[in-house]
């Protein structure tokens, strides 16, 4: 089978291998066991590997590069239209040459084959939407019409459309899905420290405003006011954080927020089971895996209610779903700290639930998708 993906992911070429963000590669990885041969329409970047950056695993890859876009402002707008017959031209012939599209939406790339795609309805086709696809959200046009294109079935047949959560008045192209990060053979029993010495946070995700970490520093730091000893492990890298080390600096928070930048697969899987919440004040997610992640090895989820988010925690029975009110939500927490037991189950409830969702059951309904 020849595997085409369309994506906006940036890759980095080195040694004669094709790099890009962990989580996204290692879930490719897990398809790109089942094709023959991988064509792969990208950007492509002259830089260094980073800590979070790691290869595909397949003998044969085709890497086609296209040009960086996007529609941000009048500036970009102007600059894509001249890209844009490149990149259309490159899908267009990595989609005729393929047996099989793979689509990486939302995103511009996933923008741009959509609407290509359309002009392939014999060919057989997956897209992953790694957005938030509620259709109540407050989105961004090109967003939307990403959705309204995948689940229309005059304009996109032959597809399965892998979305997180469950949605009223879908298309037969919809499915749900999930993603996962751990093995079967991983799960363990983590046995959580007392909250005497200290109450351990951990955030995983980019240092930008959509993640909202500043909320989850100010959160603790409300816990630490109310007596409690808290600290905040953040994991991850982004334009916000100066704004941070700022706020950390003007607060006398250097004992108890720590930002440790990007790390490795086994580092934060350390920090997760060291942890007793896993916090992520999003305004925006499709499937959280920094949530997902937390819960499998017992961290309490500390989350917005965005996308799956309140499907994931139960509506708050194994999480606690942020009011994105810090008195509110901090009160919440430091009274959940003052329960052991309401505490524990939680825990509990956490692990028994993502621990269904393991990379090998992951594994099992790819093998189904590519079997179609």
């Amino acid at each position: 089978m020849k595997f085409t993906i369309i994506t906006h992911v940036s890759h980095i070429e080195s040694s004669n291998q094709y790099y890009g963000y962990a989580p996204y590669i290692r879930e490719m990885n897990i398809w790109l066991k089942y094709v023959d041969e991988v064509i792969i329409v990208a950007p492509l970047e002259t830089k260094e590997t980073t800590a979070i950056d790691i290869p595909y695993r397949h003998d044969i890859i085709n890497f086609r590069k296209v040009p960086q876009f996007n529609f941000t402002n009048v500036g970009n707008v102007l600059s894509s239209v001249f890209k844009l017959p490149v990149i259309t031209s490159s899908i267009f012939k990595a989609m005729k040459d393929a047996d099989h599209i793979h689509l990486r939406c939302p995103g511009n790339m996933g923008l741009i084959g959509c609407l290509v795609q359309i002009l392939f309805p014999g060919k057989i086709k997956t897209a992953k939407y790694a957005g938030n696809w509620d259709s109540k959200s407050t989105q961004p046009w090109t967003y939307r019409l990403q959705k309204y294109i995948l689940n229309n079935t005059f304009l996109t047949k032959n597809i399965q459309v892998l979305v997180y959560g469950e949605w009223d008045n879908q298309s037969k192209n919809i499915k749900s899905f999930f993603t996962a990060t751990y093995s079967r053979l991983e799960k363990e029993i983590v046995q959580k420290q007392d909250f005497e010495e200290n109450v351990k946070f951990v955030f995983v995700g980019s240092l930008v405003v959509g993640k909202n970490p500043i909320y989850a520093i100010k959160m603790v730091e409300q816990l630490i006011i109310k007596g409690k000893k808290a600290v905040l492990n953040i994991y991850g890298e982004g334009i916000e954080r100066r704004v941070l080390e700022q706020y950390i600096w003007d607060n006398q928070l250097e004992n108890s927020i720590f930002l440790r930048g990007n790390q490795g697969k086994e580092v934060i899987k350390k920090a997760y089971q060291e942890s007793h919440f896993v916090i992520l004040p999003s305004r925006s997610e499709g499937w959280p895996k920094a949530i997902a992640e937390g819960m499998f090895w017992g961290c309490i989820p500390v989350a917005s209610r965005v996308s799956c988010v309140p499907f994931m925690l139960d509506y708050g029975s194994r999480g606690v779903l942020l009011e994105m009110n810090l008195q509110k939500d901090a009160d919440e927490i430091s009274k959940m700290l003052s329960d052991e037991k309401t505490f524990l189950d939680k825990s509990r409830l956490a692990i028994k639930w993502s621990q269904c969702y393991t990379t090998d059951v992951f594994e099992t309904e790819i093998k189904k998708l590519l079997s179609k």
